[in-house]
Order: C-alpha cells, then structure tokens, then sequence
C-alpha cells in the first residue's frame, strides 16, 4: 500500500485533482470514490463550474487511508467510518467551534460590522 508520504513524488504540485487523476494516483475506480463520496461525511468536495468534482491534496490522503483500512485491513464501511470518527473527534475546527458557541442572530450582526468596515477601508473618504 502506498502511503500518502511515499505519493508524495508522484502528485504533481497542483490545487485540485479531477476524479480520473485521483483514480489513477490511487489505484481506486471512480465509481468507488463516488461512492465513498455519499458514504463518508469527510468528503467536502469542490465542483467546478462544469460540474467537475475537485478533489485537493487531503482529499487523496482520505482516498488512501479509506483503501487501506477497506481493502487491506478488511475494515466493513461501518467500521471504517467509526474509525475514521474517533481519528476525527480529537481534532477541532475552529470555524465551526465559533460559530456554533455563538447565538445566530449576533453571528449575523458580527459579520454584517465586518462587512460594513471591510466596506469602508476600501472606499475613498471624501
């Protein structure tokens, strides 16, 4: 099994993979990932404008862990997707912390004074 370090030499230096490339550097058939997709909630995905799915860098990370722990240490989806949130419950998101620790309507009102100065550092005062 190819780690994602030892891939490392074999992605190129770029933003966003489409599908087929993630199908090739893995290893994985497309309609598998589609799959993995709609089966795994730590696929956030990107779609261009052509409706293209874009994979990124820890997108293909997540492909290669998922191949291993289903095909080589035998791992069932649901046991995948449990191993996969217990290797996740550790880590925070800081965007979402904030935003959930704070009631929906003073969210709004932050943001609204963010863009009301945002507006105003780029307007030319009279």
């Amino acid at each position: 099994m190819l780690s994602p370090s030892s891939l490392d030499d074999k992605i190129p230096d770029k933003l966003f993979f489409k599908i087929g490339e993630v199908a090739a550097l893995t290893g994985v058939k497309t309609h598998v990932l589609r799959y993995w997709e709609t089966e795994f909630v730590q696929f956030r995905l990107k779609k261009s404008t052509s409706n293209q799915r874009l994979y990124r860098r820890k997108d293909i990370d997540l492909v290669l862990l998922l191949k291993d722990l289903l095909y080589e240490q035998g791992f069932t989806l649901a046991g995948a997707k449990k191993k996969l949130g217990e290797g996740l419950a550790g880590v925070a998101d800081p965007a979402n912390e904030a935003s959930s620790t704070k009631e929906p309507s003073n969210l709004l009102l932050e943001i609204r004074e963010e863009l009301r100065a945002l507006r105003n550092s780029i307007q030319p005062s009279p």
